[in-house]
């Protein structure tokens, strides 16, 4: 972890924040079991679950090639030395989460995982809190202006804002 960046304690990160309530959701899927709502045939949402989670393959993969194109790293818990507003950053503040997020919901529909649907509640709100709320401040303090005019155009999860 380096003193420059965004998150201090290596726990801080995607695969924790979402990644302990999805293994709590399938021991709770196993222990507790718990359907989905009838209505909608399963292939259908298994379809919508492979969907979703290739989206969320595919925003990832772009993510990563943006911050690989001007050398920054993925990792919140090293310094980061730009601003990064092209590619998918230019309509989402936060396309990895979002991307991780999308894989998550797709994954728990496709295999039918009502405990990590419910769990990924919680999980984006701790997202928010735990790894977005840090990274924000950080930006904040080491772009100032720049990071300002950036948040004014485009939205924290997706799109740009009105008049941009």
């Amino acid at each position: 972890m380096s003193d420059d960046a965004a998150h201090k304690k290596g726990w801080q990160i995607f695969e924790v924040v979402f990644g302990v309530p999805f293994l709590a959701a399938i021991g709770l899927q196993f222990i507790f079991p718990l359907a989905l709502p009838g209505g909608v045939p399963t292939p259908v949402i298994v379809a919508a679950g492979v969907i979703l989670a290739l989206a969320g393959i595919i925003l990832v993969t772009l993510t990563r090639r943006e911050f690989a194109k001007y050398r920054q790293p993925t990792d919140p818990g090293q310094a980061t030395s730009r601003l990064i507003t092209t590619g998918v950053f230019a309509y989402s503040q936060n396309p990895l989460y979002l991307g991780g997020i999308l894989f998550s919901a797709g994954v728990d529909l496709a295999f039918r995982l009502t405990w990590g649907l419910i769990l990924l509640v919680p999980s984006v709100i701790a997202c928010h809190y735990i790894l977005i709320a840090p990274e924000e401040r950080y930006l904040a303090h080491k772009f100032g202006e720049q990071y300002r005019e950036y948040t004014a155009t485009v939205h924290r999860w997706v799109g740009r804002k009105a008049g941009n």
